[in-house]
């Protein structure tokens, strides 16, 4: 459960940054998943950023019975969420980040509701946890927030430096007057962060992985009113926290992953 402190700076500042949410046995498992799962790097998809720069990314939508939907389904995250949310929430997908040392490609501004309204969603109801899974650093590429940006509502996304983000005159007005905070992290830290949070990340410049999972979660009352990418409401079987190291436990022991 999230502090009344901590759910008002989240409505007050978009996002809110809680450390250690993941304790060291819990964020090894996950790293030790990650980097040895061949779904992880069998489907993952390259990410230009235009300027020399490459991303990989693994998306999935189901969250099942593996280490990673331990984390997305876990009361710790699921709980934090309805109360972000104002009520009962589902996954609306997860995704390993995956910047390489001296490789992994920067993100131009943007917002996640700037692509998810896009999917029928109404409302910007939506929210997303971002798990530390290496020490994230301005060195390696740690996102970059502008506080409190969300109060902006939804910005108009077009193509910027070949991808897809925000308007770049009205982000460089935001600027002006909003915070840019460099969200440092250390592994097991989780940023729960507004679905119209403008954020970004610089290249990795560094010698160290910068690698992170991300659980995204739509209220059940903003169910999309079209198919899309990612799915429409469905009930979100939660699972009491100790899940995740009983999960990490088997499924590294016997070598079955995500399928």
């Amino acid at each position: 459960m999230l502090s009344d402190v901590q759910v008002r700076r989240f409505h007050g500042d978009g996002y809110v940054l809680v450390p250690a949410l993941f304790d060291s046995e819990e964020t090894e498992l996950l790293r030790q998943a990650a980097r040895s799962d061949p779904a992880i790097a069998g489907h993952a998809c390259e990410r230009d950023d235009g300027e020399g720069g490459k991303s990989r990314i693994t998306l999935w939508n189901d969250a099942g019975d593996d280490l990673f939907s331990m984390f997305s389904r876990c009361e710790r995250v699921t709980g934090a969420m309805e109360q972000l949310l104002g009520g009962e929430v589902y996954h609306y997908h997860s995704k390993m980040m995956q910047k390489e040392p001296f490789q992994g490609g920067a993100w131009v501004w943007h917002q996640d509701y700037g692509y998810w309204y896009s999917n029928g969603c109404l409302f910007p109801y939506m929210a997303s946890c971002f798990i530390a899974v290496d020490p994230c650093t301005r060195e390696n590429g740690c996102l970059q927030v502008l506080k409190g940006s969300h109060h902006m509502g939804r910005v108009e996304h077009v193509r910027v430096a070949g991808q897809v983000g925000a308007e770049p005159e009205r982000v460089a007005e935001a600027q002006k007057l909003l915070e840019q905070v460099y969200v440092e992290m250390q592994p097991g830290d989780a940023l729960f962060f507004h679905c119209n949070l403008l954020h970004r990340s610089d290249q990795n410049q560094s010698p160290n992985p910068r690698w992170s999972l991300i659980c995204c979660y739509n209220a059940a009352r903003n169910n999309p009113y079209k198919e899309s990418g990612h799915p429409r409401y469905r009930p979100l079987h939660k699972v009491p926290d100790t899940a995740i190291k009983e999960a990490g436990l088997r499924f590294l022991a016997a070598g079955q992953f995500m399928r």
